[in-house]
């Protein structure tokens, strides 16, 4: 090759490093996500000089420590004292060392080898600075493929290393300001329940005594520090019912934190509930728990007989030691937290079963408060059901809208599977589709409208029926005159019983055994 042909391909080759750097360097200032950024980093430095590894190591200023994020062919986490090795070398004195034999070199930690079983030959250590020249960390590169480390190495690790530096330092940044985004809006969120909370007891309607009663019990324990424990079907109102009792209580200016056992894999769960620390896997941070963050106020613990036998442990002794140790923790935290747990199972047959563990149920059992389903308490449907009219209407800027006499005879004669939530899911739907002033029967669900025709066609019509019972015959008779009296009467049960000349007591009885 000639002088010529030689220094040409020397002017290329640099062509192509100094492209590589460039794309590398808007590629590492692009990336926000800091935990991607390090692994990014990591990779690409190794690939520049050709080395076997690399490991970045940061600087922790409060611990005075150096530790690694990941080193490339290992996952284990590294820490130590920022005063040891080579890396401490070249962060406490900013200066790159390039060394060809780190046995052999007075500063070389052999610790860090004989715990990761990795046999280091040569170092190359680059210091990482802040824009105002703050060391926040090391840019390490180990053992040169078939070479030794060169000056062109350092030149180029350094070049790129100062972007790194730029990157962190920013990518850190964004995420500082989205943690204290996170906590301004959890304020945010406590601030507005506080102010709802002033009206959650009337949030709770219906003037049926069964409503009452819970209603009365919820203001009687809303102010004590015991456990709770709320029990009903899914859709009556077990969630409203908490928050109704936090917010009525001394602890309603602090949190109100829930969380869904049945929606986490038992694998999640117990870092959700208790928190984790970090280095515990590659990539993972320090976090809180629910139990931390409702430190003070109250933690909702929904569908908890969904909660494994495991984490049924782990919670038991939460409860009864009031402190927690995080996943991968050593200490403990001291935790002030009111529990209350809700679920639509029957936790003591889960008990019998073995599904559920006897003493927890006791921890949180302390008060029980058992929501009626929606069928239980017909009465309050008709009050319910405008409560829902106002609310849609009004969202939507309609005018005054009212309900046909046979819709609202459909919605007391219908059983409800769904409670409460689907009763307003349906007033919804039917607000949504009624084009005047008035919902009628032909603006509910098809579904809802069908079992109450067949209901209706096979009372109208058994009578006639040869092949019937006369057991059978009576009990269709009389549900057929119970659902008139109900209609008449808008659900009025007292009223209802003087029309059938039965007592209150029988009518009820009747009705539960109906399912009416």
């Amino acid at each position: 090759m000639n002088v010529k042909s030689e220094k040409q391909s020397k002017e290329s080759k640099f062509e192509k490093e100094h492209l590589s750097l460039s794309n590398l360097s808007r590629m590492i200032n692009a990336e926000r996500d800091l935990n991607v950024l390090l692994d990014f980093l990591i990779n690409e430095s190794a690939k520049l000089v050709d080395a076997d590894r690399a490991t970045l190591f940061l600087f922790d200023e409060k611990t005075n420590q150096l530790w690694s994020h990941l080193a490339l062919g290992t996952s284990e986490i590294i820490r130590f004292d920022a005063s040891l090795g080579i890396a401490g070398e070249s962060l406490s004195t900013g200066k790159i060392l390039n060394i060809k034999d780190a046995y052999k070199y007075p500063s070389f930690y052999r610790e860090i080898d004989r715990r990761t079983g990795y046999q280091t030959k040569s170092i190359l250590c680059v210091p990482m600075k802040d824009i105002k020249g703050k060391p926040i960390g090391v840019l390490q590169t180990l053992n040169k493929k078939n070479e030794m480390f060169t000056k062109k190495d350092e030149e180029t690790l350094e070049i790129f290393a100062s972007n790194a530096a730029v990157a962190i330092e920013n990518a850190t940044l964004i995420k500082e300001l989205e943690n204290t985004k996170s906590r301004i809006q959890q304020e945010n969120i406590v601030l507005r329940n506080k102010v709802r909370g002033r009206f959650f007891t009337s949030e709770i309607i219906g003037s049926s005594r069964r409503i009452q009663e819970v209603v009365n019990l919820i203001e009687k324990i809303a102010d004590s520090p015991i456990n709770v424990l709320i029990t009903g079907e899914s859709g009556t109102g077990k969630e409203l019912a908490a928050r109704m009792i936090h917010f009525n209580s001394s602890r309603s200016e602090k949190p109100f934190i829930d969380i869904n056992c049945a929606s986490l894999p038992e694998s999640l769960l117990e870092s959700e509930l208790f928190g984790i620390e970090k280095g515990v896997a590659t990539g993972v941070e320090s976090r809180e728990g629910k139990f931390e963050m409702a430190n003070g106020g109250t933690l909702f613990l929904d569908e908890v007989g969904d909660m494994s036998l495991p984490a049924q442990a782990k919670l038991l002794r939460v409860l009864q030691e009031r402190r927690l140790r995080r996943v991968g923790g050593k200490k403990d935290i001291d935790v002030d937290v009111r529990v209350i747990a809700a679920t639509n199972k029957d936790l003591i047959n889960e008990i019998r079963k073995e599904n559920f563990r006897e003493d927890l149920y006791y921890r949180l059992n302390v008060v029980h408060v058992q929501m009626p389903s929606l069928h239980e308490i017909k009465e309050d449907i008709p009050v319910l059901a405008k409560h829902f009219l106002d609310n849609f209407t009004s969202e939507l800027g309609r005018g005054p809208t009212r309900f046909s006499q046979k819709t609202m005879n459909y919605m007391v004669n219908y059983n409800w599977p769904g409670n409460v939530r689907e009763l307003e899911n349906e007033i919804k739907r039917a607000v949504i589709l009624s084009e005047s002033d008035e919902i009628n029967e032909n603006n509910l669900s098809e579904n809802l409208r069908n079992r109450l025709q067949a209901i209706d066609y096979s009372i109208g019509t058994s009578v006639n029926k040869e092949h019937k019972f006369l057991k059978d015959t009576v009990q269709e008779i009389e549900i057929k005159m119970i659902n008139d009296a109900l209609d008449k009467t808008g659900g009025n049960k007292q009223k209802a019983s003087e029309i059938l000349g039965l007592s209150r007591q029988g009518l009820i009885k009747k009705i539960k055994r109906y399912g009416l």
